[in-house]
């Protein structure tokens, strides 16, 4: 049996230390900025983009690699010595899937998975993944549990200002501008049937450190089908008082054995801006 090397997209949104303890092999976004191109996390932050936005009133455009781009990342992994796995943002809302399918064709032993999900979405599948590998679980039967265990995330975020997905083109000024003018904050669940693509949920108002409480209730506490393993909660960039409150509050609302917390990628904040709040977790 081959070993296996598991390979994502920077938008896996796994901490370093994560990627370094699952041996998670990440190939970055590209974020055009006025011109100027970066690699996401490689040498651009999300912080430099919200201190751009403030300052320039410019956000940027995101990229996925080229399939050139990936067929190196592939071949600078293992030259055919190993089976990779990589798992990649949802089809439905990245070109990612298919270039990292269509450079996957001219190797034979690259298996793309559509996580058909966003953010730590993604990086739930590596982590399931990384078990199965050590259980001794063969390349096929990993890649068909990943397609299975795909459709039992649970991935909704709570976002605290609509500027970015205005300015990104994803909302109308008018929607925009209203629901700013009531302090409505949306939720955006990812739905799996789409391949990634986002809708919105529930809506509510109020300061972020009190709506993401509601936000969790409303998710975690009557909920009976949630393997309580781990819930990964991913942010954009918060207080740290905020995250603390954040972790707390869903330690009160269920046991998890482990509550992981993780910051948000280039490409997924600069759609959805500061201080917002992801809970990502698998179903029964």
């Amino acid at each position: 049996m081959k070993k296996i090397i598991l390979s994502a997209d920077s938008t896996c949104d796994l901490s370093s230390d994560l990627l370094e303890k699952y041996k998670i092999h990440t190939l970055p976004l590209y974020i055009n900025l006025d011109d100027k191109e970066y690699k996401d996390l490689v040498n651009i932050t999300p912080d430099f983009i919200y201190d751009y936005y403030d300052k320039n009133k410019v956000l940027p455009k995101t990229a996925a690699p080229s399939i050139g781009d990936y067929l190196n990342h592939f071949e600078q992994l293992n030259n055919g010595a190993y089976d990779i796995i990589h798992v990649s943002i949802g089809s439905g809302i990245s070109a990612s899937y298919q270039n990292a399918t269509l450079a996957a064709n001219e190797l034979d032993n690259v298996y793309v998975i559509d996580s058909k999900s966003l953010s730590t979405g993604s990086g739930a599948l590596l982590v399931e993944a990384y078990e199965m590998i050590n259980e001794g679980k063969s390349t096929d039967e990993i890649v068909e549990r990943l397609k299975e265990l795909r459709e039992k995330l649970d991935v909704s975020f709570i976002i605290d200002s609509l500027t970015y997905l205005r300015e990104g083109g994803r909302l109308s000024a008018l929607q925009a501008f209203g629901a700013n003018l009531l302090n409505i904050k949306p939720s955006i669940f990812v739905s799996s049937q789409k391949n990634g693509q986002m809708d919105v949920g529930n809506k509510y108002r109020g300061n972020i450190n009190k709506v993401f409480i509601k936000f969790f209730k409303d998710k975690l506490e009557d909920n009976d089908e949630i393997d309580l393993r781990r819930i990964y909660l991913t942010h954009s960039g918060a207080d740290e008082a905020d995250i603390e409150l954040a972790k707390n509050t869903i330690s009160s609302l269920k046991n998890f054995e482990e509550i992981i917390v993780n910051k948000a990628s280039c490409t997924i904040s600069s759609h959805c801006g500061r201080n917002t709040f992801g809970i990502i977790f698998l179903k029964k």
